[in-house]
């Protein structure tokens, strides 16, 4: 699975190293479902994607819709284990460990920026 940088633009501050792509329909269904944690540093991007939920999920998340241009529209925080979320008609999402949209103070309106690991 291809992993990309999350910078955001707006701020001029890193999001997470370690994001991984899902795009295709197995990787977006199985999202982070049997994971036990998700990385400090580390983040899933689903894409496309107007809702998430996680079922069968053992920690909460960050989730910040994205819409075709990278820009956050929403953010759900410290989302629980067994919720679901829409996005509104959003073309993407990421994933992000609980708490991390709080300390790095994301808004909707924030620019991201995705590139690939070297």
């Amino acid at each position: 699975m291809k992993t990309v940088r999350a910078f955001n633009e707006t701020k001029k501050t890193p999001v997470a190293e370690n994001v991984r792509v899902a795009d295709g329909i197995w990787s977006r269904f199985l999202g982070l479902m049997g994971r036990r944690e998700l990385a400090e540093d580390g983040g899933l991007l689903l894409a496309p994607c107007s809702s998430v939920h996680t079922v069968f999920m053992r920690f909460p998340i960050d989730v910040v819709f994205l819409d075709r241009d990278d820009r956050a529209v929403k953010i759900v925080r410290a989302m629980k284990p067994y919720q679901t979320a829409l996005g509104g008609g959003e073309k993407k999402a990421l994933e992000l460990p609980a708490g991390t949209a709080g300390r790095l103070g994301l808004e909707p309106g924030d620019q991201l920026r995705f590139t690939a690991q070297a």
